[in-house]
């Protein structure tokens, strides 16, 4: 359970600074430049904590896969970016493959 929590630490930290990419101006803004700093130095170490237990392969396709999917989010709520269908069944698909994986696999334990 401590891995997965790692892991949605991981998740939750990418999605910070990633969202606050944008806000840098080409990291031209001090406050959101290290915003995004110190959130991708946060999620890499809670990922590397994650990959003691979970297998990297999984780790990494869970992180990837939610970080997106949240991404998503973030862009539709706070910069109104909106998505087309072909979109959105891309989204589904790549949520569909993370919870596959995290209910099915044998390669987690659970």
């Amino acid at each position: 359970m401590q891995a997965w929590m790692s892991l949605f630490g991981a998740i939750i930290a990418e999605v910070i600074g990633t969202s606050a990419l944008k806000a840098t101006a080409g990291f031209t803004r001090l406050l959101p430049s290290l915003v995004v700093l110190v959130a991708y130095a946060l999620a890499f170490y809670l990922l590397s904590r994650t990959m003691q237990t979970i297998p990297m392969s999984i780790s990494y396709a869970v992180w990837s896969g939610v970080g997106i999917v949240l991404i998503t989010l973030v862009g539709y709520v706070v910069y109104h970016q909106r998505l087309d269908g072909p979109a959105l069944l891309g989204l589904g698909l790549i949520l569909a493959g993370v919870l596959v994986i995290h209910l099915f696999s044998k390669s987690v334990a659970h």
